[in-house]
């Protein structure tokens, strides 16, 4: 395995063709970086940033992968890999979001939200790890509930968020030998299509009396995929207005 990391190695972005995941996935390539990324169910949001990116002259690759699936995981990995060589950047942005309380939250819905905010970050980092240059870097994308619920019906979101928190201060001491990093992104409040229905109740709510923007969280990625970060690792940076103060 090569030793090669810098700020031009290839990324892969999973979750990458819509809202804060589309946004890193453009930010990586404004950086130079060729970068693959997975979709589940908005292809056509996939081929548009596809052509965007082309169209720009970026490098990019759209796998179609669910995160629910770990052997699908393991075939995008391979299939960017086969495409842009071992990776320097892994971000996991894939994630569902789906609420109730848990007297009435379905456990079908917990068991698919467990498999895509849990386990599919495990899968993607474990089937990565042999892919990946040391010194490289692992960037999840969690949410400020990790810390903070703040309202009922967040309960299986928020435990699947934390999860992935405690994984990243695991995983840091894991690739700590090979001098990988591992940190998580936790994203309050981000202006995003899931979050469109929501603007009336959220805004009133935030400290810096706004919402947050995708390019935000995707600066804010950039930044921890980059060589300026490389002695932080294991940390879970929260990003949210100031909900969570």
């Amino acid at each position: 395995m090569s030793s090669a990391f810098s700020a031009m190695s290839p990324a892969l972005v999973f979750g990458g063709s819509r809202g804060m995941g589309a946004a890193i996935v453009r930010r990586l390539v404004a950086d130079g970086r060729p970068v693959a990324f997975t979709y589940v169910s908005s292809p056509d949001k996939a081929a548009a940033l596809t052509e965007e990116i082309k169209g720009e002259g970026g490098a990019v690759l759209a796998i179609h992968a669910d995160s629910a699936d770990p052997e699908a995981i393991r075939l995008a990995i391979e299939a960017a890999v086969e495409r842009f060589g071992n990776l320097g950047v892994l971000v996991v942005s894939a994630g569902l979001l789906m609420g109730g309380t848990i007297d009435r939250f379905p456990v079908g819905d917990f068991d698919r939200m467990v498999a895509v905010n849990i386990r599919g970050v495990f899968a993607a980092i474990h089937y990565a790890a042999p892919h990946l240059l040391d010194g490289g870097r692992i960037v999840t994308i969690g949410s400020n509930t990790a810390d903070k619920i703040g309202s009922a019906g967040s309960s299986v979101y928020a435990m699947t968020k934390a999860a992935v928190a405690q994984l990243v201060r695991g995983a840091a001491l894991d690739f700590a030998p090979r001098h990988i990093t591992v940190n998580n992104i936790q994203p309050g409040p981000i202006e995003t299509d899931m979050t469109a229905s929501l603007m009336d109740y959220i805004v009133p709510k935030l400290p810096l009396g706004r919402i947050g923007k995708a390019d935000e969280v995707a600066d804010l990625a950039a930044w921890l995929a980059g060589p300026g970060a490389g002695y932080m690792t294991g940390a879970s940076l929260t990003i949210d207005g100031g909900w969570t103060a």
